[in-house]
């Protein structure tokens, strides 16, 4: 009985350290006027670009309000289902992702803060 009320109670300490790790190492939003840009891979080769200026803090404010990306929403947020007009067929294995400042998203679009001078890619993938 002693060695599981131990185990228990080293369980909760390292949840405990494990929430406060992830509240102290999460990226911040970055309040006021900022320019974005955001870079679309298209599957057929016509990317596109737009570059604009916006006070949202994070990426999904700012992608509505240019009207570049809409989804279906999930326990997670916003699924991103469609970007710049062109929607990921699922039958065929396609789904968006994004880069920013060169490095894979660890968020996603609900969650993820943007900066001045942020540059994302959003590249259509196929196969899971």
């Amino acid at each position: 009985m002693k060695k599981e009320r131990i185990a228990v109670l080293l369980l909760l300490v390292l949840a405990a350290v494990s929430l406060a790790a992830y509240q102290f190492l999460s990226p911040k939003p970055v309040e006021g006027a900022k320019e974005i840009t955001v870079n679309v891979d298209h599957l057929a080769g016509e990317d596109t670009s737009f570059t604009f200026t916006t006070q949202a803090e994070y990426l999904r404010q700012a992608l509505e309000e240019q009207e570049l990306a809409a989804g279906e929403e999930s326990e997670y947020g916003l699924w991103v289902q469609t970007v710049d007009g062109e929607t990921a067929d699922e039958s065929k294995q396609e789904w968006w992702g994004y880069d920013i400042n060169g490095v894979q998203a660890e968020y996603g679009v609900d969650s993820q803060p943007i900066a001045d001078g942020d540059v994302i890619l959003f590249t259509l993938h196929v196969g899971w």
